[in-house]
């Protein structure tokens, strides 16, 4: 007699699309801290074409072992769309804001992600969350926001404008990348869209490299190998699985414990102090995330 599984295919979906959600979540949330080090010594326009280019070379590497199929023409422009948003967009407007602002504050905006995602998922993704959907998300938004805030953050205009055009751009390459993954595979759209990359990143990699490295810290060398093969690749071959799995919007909502993470391993790293009150908003973070996942289901969109 054939047995018969007791996981339900409906949720099992879900369920891995939350894990691998979760695991690039953590995977990003060191690479704000990792920026604020690296930035400290290389140039923010240099960090940005050399981190790109060395996960560039290395997922081509990848497409070769692997023989992937070549992207379609009609997928060509989302790629560009995910190329400008996350390979080259939200690394050059975080390192540039990383000038004016320390790690702790720019943390603040990626509280903001989640919405961004969903609002680029409805555009690009064709995805349609219930009213309840954004109501934690925004509730969840606030709720960092208004944490990061109560800490006594100092502020710069130009370093908060540049982070929320970086969370604009990285929305859109989250969305993106999630819809073109349904066709293309998760891992192979960052991949892909890194390749694109090479041919204007790997020339001005060499242009605008310092004359010397001598002086360059082992923490800086270190913090580039991190957001180069760690932010930049191993974090999105997990988190566009997740979305693809979970859903833009649902899964998206796990950006909210982001900031969280950071300021954990800022506490485990840099033995920075972690008081009651993160705990608690962590805790009500969470609650929100679930409640957006459990009330704010995505309805279809009317057949056409």
């Amino acid at each position: 007699m054939e047995r018969t599984s007791n996981q339900n295919p409906a949720t099992e979906k879900p369920a891995s699309g939350v894990i691998n959600g979760l695991i690039g979540v953590v995977i990003f949330s060191g690479s704000l801290p990792a920026t604020r080090i690296a930035v400290l010594e290389f140039d923010p326009v240099f960090l940005t074409v050399a981190r790109a280019a060395i996960a560039g070379v290395l997922a081509l590497c990848l497409l070769l072992l692997f023989k992937e199929r070549r992207p379609a023409r009609r997928q060509i422009l989302s790629l560009i769309i995910v190329a400008m948003g996350v390979v080259i967009g939200f690394p050059l407007l975080t390192a540039l804001a990383l000038q004016y602002v320390t790690s702790a504050h720019s943390i603040v905006f990626v509280g903001l992600l989640p919405l961004a995602t969903a609002a680029f998922g409805v555009l690009r993704g064709g995805e349609r969350p219930r009213p309840a959907f954004w109501f934690f998300s925004v509730l969840g938004s606030l709720l960092v926001v208004g944490f990061a805030v109560s800490q006594g953050l100092t502020a710069s205009p130009t370093g908060d404008i540049l982070m929320l055009l970086a969370i604009l751009a990285c929305g859109l390459g989250y969305a993106e990348g999630a819809k073109i993954s349904k066709a293309l595979g998760g891992w192979q759209v960052i991949c892909w869209a890194l390749v694109l990359s090479l041919p204007v990143v790997m020339p001005l990699t060499a242009w605008l490299a310092p004359v010397s490295f001598s002086r360059i810290s082992t923490p800086a060398w270190l913090s580039l190998a991190y957001v180069s093969l760690f932010s930049m690749l191993i974090g999105f071959v997990f988190w566009y699985r997740g979305l693809v799995q979970g859903g833009i919007a649902a899964v998206g909502q796990l950006q909210l414990l982001q900031p969280f993470f950071g300021l954990a391993l800022a506490a485990a790293l840099l033995h920075e102090q972690v008081s009651l009150g993160m705990f608690g908003v962590t805790v009500a973070v969470i609650l929100c995330v679930a409640g957006a996942r459990r009330y704010g289901r995505i309805n279809p969109l009317p057949s056409r």
